[in-house]
This record gives C-alpha cells, structure tokens and sequence, in this order.
C-alpha cells in the first residue's frame, strides 16, 4: 500500500514541477502516473550502472557528478516518454533537484505516518 501512495504523490510532485520551473510541461495526471513509474524504473535499474561506471569521476567531484547523472535519468525519460517536455539540459537538472527533495520530503513524510500507524 505504501508504494502505491509513494507512487501517487509522487505523481503529483512531477504534476506540480511546470508550476514551479515553467521549462518543464507535464500534460496530464496519468502523464505524470506513468512518469513517476518510468523515472522510478530508470533509477533503479539504469542509474546504478551509470553510478559504477563513472565512479572516478564522482570521486574526482565530491559527489557533484550525481547530480548531473540524475539530470541525465531525468532527460532520458523526458525523451522517452511523449507527455513530459524538458527544454534542456538545465532544465533536467533543476528538475530532478526538485523532484528528488520533493521525493525525500514524501518519503519523510511517509515514513512518519506509517511509524504512528503501525
């Protein structure tokens, strides 16, 4: 149950992106449903091999680089998916700042409600 609300509100995190960095358009709720779905099978199946991959240069940065190989996951599903625009490399970045605090605030957020639940 907790993945589908994580799911949803998430969703709702990418839906609510264009309102606050106008260089991203999401068209529809089930847009951003699937979006959600395909950014979160992205990172947990492509981003890791990219994350090993480029090891020495994460190092080399201080961790900085993760930042631009999470733009790059962000992009990717930006161009894979038909509903969700990004004007650019920049945008993908400040996007996927975004989305990924609005992701840990719900995950937070989350976690306390169903700490009091259970």
């Amino acid at each position: 149950m907790r993945l589908v609300i994580t799911w949803l509100i998430n969703a709702l995190a990418l839906l609510a992106l264009p309102y606050i960095f106008p260089s991203i358009h999401v068209d529809s709720f089930v847009t951003a449903l699937v979006a959600a779905l395909v950014l979160g099978l992205i990172n947990a199946l492509i981003r890791p091999v990219l994350v090993l991959l480029t090891l020495p240069v994460t190092v080399l940065t201080l961790g900085l680089f993760l930042f631009v190989i999470n733009a790059l996951m962000f992009y990717f599903a930006a161009q894979l998916l038909e509903g969700l625009n990004v004007t650019g490399f920049v945008a993908a970045l400040i996007g996927s700042l975004l989305y990924s605090l609005c992701g840990l605030v719900i995950d937070v957020a989350l976690e306390r409600i169903f700490e009091r639940r259970g």
